[in-house]
C-alpha cells in the first residue's frame, strides 16, 4: 500500500476496500464517457449530413422519440436492422437518417419505456393514406385494406394484416350469414405477401375466395432487381407456419411463395387487372381485364405504387422505355439511360454496370440521391470513380427519340446516344381508383 496512505487516518467504516472499488470503477467510467461521446459525434454528423442533402423527411412510417420519456438506453438504435436509423444525441435517440426509415417498428418494441410512437407523414410532408379502421375495414363497409396499401410495406407486416384481415371478414360473414347470390364470399386484389398470406387465411376459413393480381406472382417484389437482397423478418404463414427469413434475394424468396402456393393448392389468377369496384346489392362486382365478378366482400392487398410514375415526355411511349429492371444481362452491350434517384435507380444503375459491359448513364433531377440506402450510394460511386458510370445531377429528360434522348441541365441541352431508357421514378398512389369506389384518402402530417 502507498506510504501515503499508511500515514492516513480512516474512519472505522472506511478502510482500505472503499478506496481500491472507486480507482477500479474510473477507468470504465471514463471509457463509457468516451465512447457516449464517440457515439454522439457519429450520430451529429449523420444528422448533418442527411440535412445538407436534402434527406431529413422520411418517406412513410417511422419512430417519433419522446424527449420527456426517453432515458437515453439506446435499445433502439441497436434494434433497428436498418443500421445508423436512430443515433443518440445529448443521451437522447433521434432519427438521424428520415430517409432511410422504412417503418420496422423494431425500435417501438424495444424501447423499454414506451418513448416511441410510428407515425405517418411530418409536419412538413404529408402521406396519402386510405381510411382504414381496427378492423382493416375502409369506410365502405365490405371493403377491406391490408398491406403497403395502408402504409405497412414491410413483409412481416403484410402477410401478418393479411392473414388478420381475413380473420376479421370470415368473422363478419358468420355474424351475417353467408349469402348465395354471389359467385365468392371474398375477392382478394393482390398477389404480393398480403394477398397470399390472406388466400392462406380464405383457404383454412373455407371461404368461396378468389385472388385476382394485374402482373405476376410477388407483387412489388417481382419487380425487384435480379438478386436484390430483401430484408425481412419472421412471419406466420396460414397453414404453413413459420416464414424464417431475414435476409433472403429476390428469387429465393419467390421460390419459396410458389411452393408455398404449390403445397396450399392455391389458384392466383394472374395478368387480371381489376378495372372497377361497384356496389351491387349489398355486395360488390368488379369489372376485370376478363370477366365481371360477383363477391360479397373485397379486400384490396394492393401496393401503393401499382402505376409507375411517367415523365410526361415526348417518346416515353416508345418500346425502348420501360419502368423496372429485370435482368440486367438483356442490356449487355448496349447504351442505357437510368433515371431516378432512389434506391431502384441506384440499383438499377449500378447492377448494370457490375453485370455487363452496357454504357450507363444516371441521370436525376435533384441535387442529391433521395431515399437511397447508404450501400447503394456507394455502388454507383465506385463505378463512377472507376469510369464504369456517369451521373449526372440537376438533369432531366426532355425528350426521347428512336436512338437519342435529349438531356437539359440548367442552361446546357445535349443529346445523347441511346438504345434504352429505364425511369426508375416510383410509383402513383391508386387515390383515383380508391375514390371511385368511394374509399377516404388522407393526407396524414405526422399522425
Amino acid at each position: 500500500m502507498p506510504e501515503w496512505i499508511n500515514g492516513l487516518t480512516l474512519p472505522p467504516w472506511l478502510d482500505e476496500q472503499w478506496l481500491f472499488y472507486p480507482a477500479l470503477c474510473l477507468p470504465i467510467l471514463i471509457y463509457w464517457f468516451l465512447r457516449r461521446r464517440a457515439v454522439e459525434a457519429r450520430s451529429l454528423a449523420r444528422q448533418r449530413d442527411a440535412r445538407e442533402t436534402g434527406l431529413d423527411e422520411p418517406p412513410s412510417l417511422h419512430p417519433v422519440i419522446d424527449p420527456v420519456k426517453c432515458i437515453g438506453c439506446g435499445a433502439c438504435a441497436k434494434a433497428c436492422p436498418e443500421g445508423d436509423i436512430l443515433g443518440m444525441i445529448r443521451g437522447k435517440a433521434e432519427l438521424v437518417q428520415p430517409s432511410h426509415c422504412i417503418g420496422h417498428g423494431a425500435c417501438r418494441a424495444a424501447c423499454p419505456v414506451g418513448a416511441i410512437t410510428l407515425v405517418f407523414g411530418t409536419e412538413r410532408r404529408g402521406v396519402e393514406l386510405p381510411h382504414v379502421g381496427p378492423d382493416f375495414q375502409t369506410n365502405v363497409p365490405g371493403i377491406y385494406i391490408a398491406g403497403e396499401l395502408g402504409g405497412m410495406g414491410l413483409i412481416r407486416n403484410a402477410v401478418e394484416q393479411g392473414r388478420q384481415a381475413v380473420a376479421e371478414i370470415a368473422r363478419r360473414l358468420k355474424s351475417q350469414g353467408r349469402r348465395r347470390d354471389t359467385e365468392y364470399d371474398l375477392a382478394i386484389i393482390g398477389g404480393g405477401p398480403a394477398g397470399i398470406s390472406a388466400s392462406l387465411a380464405a383457404k383454412l376459413a373455407g371461404l368461396r375466395f378468389i385472388t385476382l393480381e394485374q402482373q405476376t406472382l410477388g407483387g412489388t417484389v417481382a419487380h425487384y432487381p435480379r438478386g436484390k437482397v430483401v430484408m425481412t423478418q419472421p412471419a406466420e404463414l396460414p397453414g404453413h407456419g413459420q416464414m424464417n427469413f431475414r435476409e433472403v434475394n429476390k428469387e429465393t424468396l419467390l421460390a419459396f411463395w410458389s411452393d408455398v402456393i404449390a403445397r396450399a393448392g392455391l389458384r392466383i389468377h394472374h395478368d387480371e387487372r381489376v378495372d372497377a369496384v361497384r356496389a351491387s346489392g349489398s355486395g360488390f362486382e368488379l369489372s376485370t381485364s376478363r370477366r365481371t365478378i360477383s363477391t360479397a366482400t373485397v379486400l384490396l392487398a394492393i401496393g401503393r405504387r401499382g402505376t409507375p410514375r411517367t415523365l410526361g415526355v415526348p417518346g416515353e411511349e416508345l418500346d425502348k422505355v420501360v419502368y423496372r429492371l429485370i435482368d440486367p444481362q438483356q442490356y449487355a452491350g448496349r447504351r442505357v439511360l437510368v433515371v431516378g434517384g432512389g434506391d431502384s435507380a441506384l440499383e438499377a444503375a449500378a447492377s448494370l454496370v457490375e453485370e455487363t459491359d452496357a454504357t450507363v448513364t444516371l441521370v436525376y433531377r435533384g441535387q442529391a440521391f433521395q431515399r437511397a440506402k447508404r450501400r447503394n450510394m456507394d455502388r454507383v460511386e465506385a463505378a463512377r470513380a472507376a469510369g464504369r458510370l456517369r451521373v449526372s445531377m440537376e438533369t432531366d429528360v426532355e425528350r426521347i427519340d428512336p436512338d437519342t434522348v435529349t438531356l437539359v441541365a440548367g442552361d446546357r441541352r445535349g443529346t445523347l446516344a441511346n438504345d434504352d431508357v429505364i425511369i426508375c421514378a416510383g410509383g402513383v398512389l391508386p387515390s383515383a381508383f380508391l375514390r371511385q369506389i368511394g374509399i377516404d384518402v388522407e393526407v396524414r402530417y405526422g399522425t
